[in-house]
């Protein structure tokens, strides 16, 4: 079989079409064949500057979905030619995958292929951030960093459905409409900070009740400074780098949390439970998602080019 590897971190020029011997599954785990693999900003980072789990050498990727081809010893849930997805599985960027059946869900018939592979990591994201983190009631008002984005444009769409408002930040100014399609009452075009006295505006000088912000350092001051009083700051994503604080620093006794990947799905039950609610709010049409770029598994680099330029809105996939 062929993966995408890396032998050191760096930009997308480290990133090698590698044949690797094929895996053969052990005890308790299922042999999937790669469907699509969606690329996500975990992904720039593991290459770019690795981390927990992430040494190098190491096949990139955590998301897909495929077709079961050999069950491992004591495999009861799956069969072979079922429908496959899952959240997180380091070494997602192969043509063949051995995983834990506990790390697997069924796709429903109701489901196509590329929709299950791009719904996983930025889906299940999006539905932890929209409840667990913060749960959002009716007339909550959101701030959504990088609103025309894979999480975002969901993160908008779901926070929408639980009766709260969404003031989008996207990039540029081409990514707006994207963002307004996904349900966003106000969309501000910003590339950094310097948005708080906007979105005081917008919620008549009280602030934000949440933000949930992807957006990195730059961001991170005026995501605080856009809160109410004992409003909650969500600042996720693993490689955005972590700016020091002091919390005698934090402004109206905000509530700063930092959600983590693992903590989104932290059970099996907690896994096919999100899943199952997703998928239903897809197949009933409440929610929806934009691919907007596919490109060949060996081609990957240049879908990583293409996230970091920040040209693209929605999701990517890569297809074997």
């Amino acid at each position: 079989m062929h993966a995408i590897r890396i032998e050191e971190h760096g930009g997308p020029e480290v990133m090698r079409w590698t044949e690797l011997s094929d895996p053969a599954p052990g005890p308790g785990e299922v042999l999937v064949r790669l469907g699509a693999a969606g690329v996500n900003y975990m992904d720039v980072g593991a290459r770019a500057e690795g981390g927990p789990g992430w040494a190098a050498p190491a096949v990139l990727g955590v998301e897909g979905m495929g077709y079961v081809t050999a069950l491992g010893e004591g495999v009861r849930d799956f069969a072979v030619g079922d429908r496959v997805a899952w959240f997180y599985h380091p070494g997602s960027y192969a043509e063949l995958l051995a995983i834990p059946a506990h790390s697997l869900v069924g796709v429903p018939d109701g489901i196509d292929d590329e929709t299950a592979a791009a719904v996983m990591m930025q889906g299940l994201t999006a539905s932890h951030l929209s409840t667990e983190t913060y749960p959002v009631g009716p007339g909550d008002v959101a701030v959504v960093h990088a609103a025309a984005g894979g999480v975002g444009r969901l993160l908008t769409q779901l926070i929408k459905a639980r009766g709260g408002s969404v003031l989008g930040l996207v990039s540029r100014e081409g990514k707006a409409s994207v963002a307004e399609e996904a349900g966003a009452d106000h969309v501000l075009v910003h590339t950094g900070g310097g948005f708080e006295e906007r979105i005081r505006d917008l919620t008549g000088g009280r602030g934000a009740d949440v933000v949930y912000d992807g957006g990195g350092a730059k961001t991170f001051r005026s995501s605080q400074l856009a809160l109410r009083p004992h409003g909650v700051h969500a600042y996720y994503g693993p490689f955005m780098g972590v700016p020091a604080l002091r919390p005698t620093e934090l402004p109206n006794s905000i509530l700063l949390t930092y959600p983590v990947v693992h903590h989104h799905v932290a059970t099996r039950e907690a896994l096919v439970r999100r899943t199952g609610e997703v998928f239903d709010l897809l197949m009933d049409g409440r929610l929806t998602l934009l691919v907007t770029g596919r490109y060949p598994l060996a081609d990957a680099a240049r879908a990583h080019a293409d996230l970091e330029s920040r040209r693209t809105t929605g999701k990517l996939l890569l297809l074997p």
